[in-house]
């Protein structure tokens, strides 16, 4: 085990969002998504260590409209069609947020690596 120099935020859908994810392509009945389909798949994203409350509120204020249009582009690739404006407002209504300051990295025989995420990775698979 290893103890990684990062937080950890964890994004999860509201019921706004999926009832937003749902407009996008009207279906009927039980094809809907539901709330429970999609919580379990929560995005976390690794950020700079914070060792108080304030530090974090202040990151997630800064970077709320990146997570939001990530969140965002991982469902619906136009822009156009995403919920405006994508003020502070929006992204409490839309995301839960749960914050981990202690991150552990439990694979000690894998290093840890990263790579810049282009729209193509986030995008994967989505047209199955």
């Amino acid at each position: 085990m290893h103890l990684v120099n990062r937080s950890a935020l964890s994004v999860r859908p509201t019921q706004a969002f999926i009832d937003w994810i749902n407009s996008l392509e009207p279906t009927e009945g039980d094809e809907d998504l539901l709330l429970d389909d999609v919580e379990r798949e929560s995005t976390v994203y690794l950020i700079p260590e914070m060792d108080t409350e304030n530090a974090l509120h202040a990151y997630v204020h800064e970077r709320f409209v990146d997570i939001l249009e990530h969140e965002f582009g991982a469902w619906e690739d136009d822009e156009t069609q995403w919920p405006a404006p994508r003020d502070w407002a929006l992204f409490k209504e839309f995301v839960r947020l749960e914050y981990s300051y202690l991150t552990v990295d439990l694979d000690g025989a894998s290093p840890l690596s990263s790579d810049d995420m282009g729209d193509d990775f986030v995008n994967e698979g989505q047209d199955d």
